[in-house]
């Protein structure tokens, strides 16, 4: 599977290619049918086939259909999120786009993670760890990496660092530390961690030492906790 991290209109952008053992009309009927979706989409859902039609989610919150294109192209809203599912033929088999735009980006392993878990089924694959899958797509989509904002003269470094552990688990291995908890995507704990100040050299230490912080903390966790399920839009 390929997998890419990008923003598009200050939106992130989460785009996952993956070849499916089966012809593109064959896949359709599982990305555009109830009976089919329930098997495999993270939420039952119930889809009008027509631009515009209407998409009844089964674990709450509607959406409308914006393109469709049998058996090449759907998409649709989820509440403030964009889906796109897009199908050609790759063989005696297909290439199945995934495109999932959002706002919460800290968020995007999680989404990772569960598309990938997703996606596996619906080829037919054995069940994923899904902690295992969200560690690794955090670091391969850069989620750890600080932000800086501002200047040299008046600067912000922040990280926030959705994780698989409960926010109990977390609050014991932190010790004081200043990391505020926030709503994340998923079911673990989302935290922040925040420093500000002036000077080049010290916004590059800051930097650094941030980084250093979510290593030593994911360290601290040692590993994840009991599976959850994957997370949704």
């Amino acid at each position: 599977m390929t997998t890419r991290l990008t923003t598009t209109d200050g939106r992130s952008v989460l785009r996952m290619e993956r070849r499916l053992a089966h012809p593109p009309e064959r896949v359709w009927s599982a990305l555009v049918e109830a009976d089919r979706l329930a098997t495999w989409f993270p939420s039952g859902a119930t889809i009008e086939p027509r631009v515009g039609g209407k998409v009844v989610f089964g674990f709450g919150g509607d959406g409308v259909v914006t393109d469709l294109d049998p058996p090449r192209l759907i998409a649709f809203t989820w509440e403030t999120d964009h889906l796109r599912f897009e199908l050609s033929p790759d063989g005696d088999g297909s290439l199945l786009l995934l495109v999932h735009t959002f706002d919460d980006r800290a968020g995007a392993a999680s989404f990772a993670a569960g598309w990938d878990s997703c996606l596996a089924v619906l080829d037919g694959a054995g069940p994923v760890d899904h902690r295992v899958l969200h560690e690794r797509y955090v670091e391969e989509l850069g989620l750890s990496e600080p932000a800086v904002t501002g200047t040299a003269q008046a600067w912000e470094v922040r990280v926030e660092r959705q994780l698989v552990h409960p926010v109990d688990e977390v609050r014991a291995v932190l010790d004081g530390e200043p990391w505020e908890f926030l709503e994340g995507t998923g079911h673990g704990a989302r935290v922040r961690l925040v420093r500000s100040g002036a000077g080049a050299a010290e916004r590059d230490r800051a930097v650094r030492d941030l980084r250093s912080a979510v290593t030593a903390l994911v360290e601290r966790l040692g590993g994840a906790p009991v599976t959850r399920e994957p997370a949704v839009p």
